[in-house]
């Protein structure tokens, strides 16, 4: 493991533990803990040549940690612009019994993702992973740093009124809408990648992590759609008007045929009359 890839020194903040399983991959790397001064300034890893300072902008951004957008909360360059959401700037090196993943005590920071060019998928959203992820070195199991910081129990007021609960990981089989984008999650609890499920249990309102997670990036509260989603809505838009054109081509096609063999067989019919 190189030296800029994982950070192996753990504070205790979101009920997590420092302690780390034994390893001679494993290097300490004290130095790269990002602590605010007086001011809310921090030094990070990431970008060692400047100071970054806290804002809260209701509009867009692109982490430079994990290269997903968000919105409001952020750790900013003021001198470059280089930006990092807060769980990414303030990021601890290890997760210790993350709900997301009971299999396994410990997770590990990486700056870096695995695979190089062939990139692994974070287990949580579904999304892909291009930057700062939290990965278990026993299975492979990645999420990236927005995905871990969800608890068992969220509270997400612009959302619901109640708070939500992780669908327990036992094996039964659910079927479950979400209440945001509206699809049916039909699977095994804590089975497929893209798939966590967090649910009300006074009133049965269900909402997929990957959608409780555009309320933790401060997307859903800004009311921002990410460009990639916007990608996909103008690309099924645009597969929807093609279908549609094509069924009123067909029509009209259908039509126009009819009408050309109405008129020649009119004109049939005026030559018979004329002899």
């Amino acid at each position: 493991m190189s030296s800029g890839s994982s950070r192996c020194v753990s504070t205790n903040s979101r009920g997590l533990s420092s302690r780390l399983p034994p390893s001679e991959d494993v290097p300490e790397m004290s130095e790269r803990e990002a602590e605010e001064d007086d001011g809310g300034e921090i030094v990070h890893f990431s970008h060692p040549e400047h100071r970054l300072a806290r804002f809260d902008f209701p509009y867009l951004f692109l982490c430079m940690g994990c290269r997903e957008y968000g919105a409001g909360k952020r750790f900013m360059c003021q001198a470059c612009g280089f930006q990092l959401h807060e769980f990414c700037a303030l990021a601890p090196p290890s997760l210790h019994d993350h709900p997301f993943h009971p299999k396994h005590p410990h997770l590990l920071f990486f700056a870096r993702p695995a695979g190089g060019f062939l990139r692994c998928k974070c287990d949580v959203c579904g999304k892909s992973v291009k930057g700062f992820s939290f990965r278990c070195a026993s299975c492979g199991f990645d999420m990236h740093p927005c995905c871990a910081a969800m608890a068992r129990r969220m509270e997400l007021p612009a959302a619901h009124e109640h708070p939500l609960e992780l669908v327990a990981q036992d094996g039964a089989e659910t079927s479950l809408v979400c209440q945001v984008c509206r699809r049916a999650t039909a699977r095994r609890s804590g089975g497929s990648a893209g798939h966590t499920v967090y649910r009300c249990l006074p009133c049965g309102y269900c909402l997929h992590a990957r959608c409780a997670k555009d309320m933790v990036n401060g997307l859903y509260e800004h009311g921002i759609v990410p460009p990639e989603r916007r990608s996909a809505i103008a690309a099924a838009a645009r597969v929807t008007v093609n279908a549609l054109f094509g069924v009123l081509g067909g029509l009209i096609e259908g039509i126009g045929e009819g009408i050309g063999e109405a008129f020649v067989e009119n004109i049939g019919r005026s030559r018979r009359s004329f002899r």
